[in-house]
């Protein structure tokens, strides 16, 4: 029967340690969390400013959900576009720096949306050979040609676009696309180059800040005011940037929006698949969005505290045989390598009642199996600690074994 593939699929990845599984979660998200029963201090959130759980976003989501109801009802085009969201929405634009911004229910439904919206057969897109699956997706989807660089190689990237535009039709469009902070190694793109590329090739620059939105730059606005390129009502945005954050990890809540020049982002409404058919989300957590960029805006020093537990675990964790990569992000991946290894590692931390997850292929390349660490302000300094002891005192025990 052909039902019977799928279980020969399942052991495949079972024998390769690849099979995945879920956890219960038995509490609100923090630090400490309740997890398949077990109390553990968390290191696998993206609730990077604790906001998830916050009161004043808590209190705002119920106040609109016993005001407004849960459900939007129906598409933003037809009866779900609430007031809130409309709000919401002018608040991101500005808050991001861009005239305009659209609200979408996922980050990856917002990728799909953008990417297929914007390019099509006989277009061109250039993608981080590390971007996020969405972005993949929506680039097959799309039906332009999809090349991929080798990850931030800047070099690389340049000699394919020039290769590109020999030739190439005056209506075919080009787009780079990258990841703003990559989600498994915690590293940020090269922006300030990347849009270069763009002005000197006549391209689009999509960047998806899932990671970075809340979190770069002294107010939160993302990897645009790290590098010091963030629009203003005196100095617009560069109309080249079609940019990306979610609502689901430094914001606390869901969704995802994006922001850019007013045509653009008009037509990605008009274009976007799963812009126009699917159902909005529900107008209270626009309400929990908005009190979330309020917290972000009023309150420095939750990032300033995970600045802080960034450098201090960067600077203070000491391998003997796994790899810390360069992170200045509150993602700090340990590359352990094998499957196995890394499955064995999580769990002895899990044993010791800390949760940091294993990522294994096909989310990270062979070979490069990984612990997965998640900084998050709620974290004080003494759970960082203890953590770094753990992982010091795991590492020699398991990976030493096998040196």
């Amino acid at each position: 029967m052909p039902v019977d593939d799928f279980g020969a699929q399942l052991s495949e990845l079972a024998q390769a340690d690849q099979l995945r599984a879920r956890r219960i979660v038995g509490s609100a998200q923090d630090a400490s969390m309740l997890i398949d029963g077990q109390r553990v201090l968390s290191f696998a959130s993206n609730d990077y400013l604790g906001l998830a759980n916050h009161p004043r976003v808590v209190e705002a989501t119920m106040r609109a959900l016993k005001k407004y109801g849960l459900g939007a009802g129906a598409s933003h085009m037809v009866t779900g576009h609430h007031a809130l969201h409309e709000e919401l929405e002018a608040r991101l634009a500005t808050f991001s720096g861009f005239p305009r911004a659209l609200l979408f229910g996922s980050g990856y439904a917002a990728n799909l949306g953008i990417l297929t919206a914007l390019a099509g057969r006989g277009d061109t897109i250039f993608a981080d050979k590390l971007n996020h699956a969405c972005l993949n997706d929506g680039a097959l989807l799309s039906r332009a040609n999809f090349k991929r660089y080798p990850h931030n190689d800047i070099g690389k990237l340049r000699a394919m676009l020039a290769d590109s535009a020999k030739g190439a039709s005056n209506t075919a469009r080009r787009l780079i696309v990258a990841d703003a902070v990559f989600s498994m190694d915690g590293d940020i793109a090269p922006v300030p180059e990347l849009l270069e590329l763009a002005e000197e090739y006549d391209a689009l620059l999509v960047l998806d800040d899932a990671h970075g939105f809340g979190v770069l730059g002294y107010r939160g606005r993302g990897v645009l005011e790290h590098f010091n390129l963030i629009g203003s009502d005196a100095k617009p945005a560069n109309p080249r940037i079609v940019y990306m954050a979610t609502l689901g990890k430094a914001a606390g809540g869901y969704g995802a929006f994006v922001a850019g020049h007013e045509d653009v982002v008009e037509w990605i409404m008009q274009a976007a698949r799963t812009y126009l058919f699917s159902t909005a989300t529900p107008p209270a957590l626009a309400a929990g969005a908005i009190a979330a960029l309020d917290v972000m805006q009023e309150d420095h020093e939750r990032r300033r505290h995970l600045r802080t537990l960034i450098d201090f675990f960067s600077d203070s964790l000491k391998l003997q045989y796994a790899k810390l990569p360069f992170s200045q992000t509150a993602i700090q991946p340990i590359i352990v390598g094998s499957n196995h290894d890394a499955l064995a590692f999580a769990e002895a931390l899990r044993e010791r009642h800390f949760l940091v997850p294993a990522i294994r292929p096909p989310t990270v390349p062979n070979g490069t199996a990984r612990l997965r660490v998640s900084l998050s302000s709620n974290h004080v300094a003494d759970d960082v600690f203890d953590l770094i002891t753990a992982i010091t005192d795991i590492e020699v025990q398991l990976l030493g074994q096998r040196a």
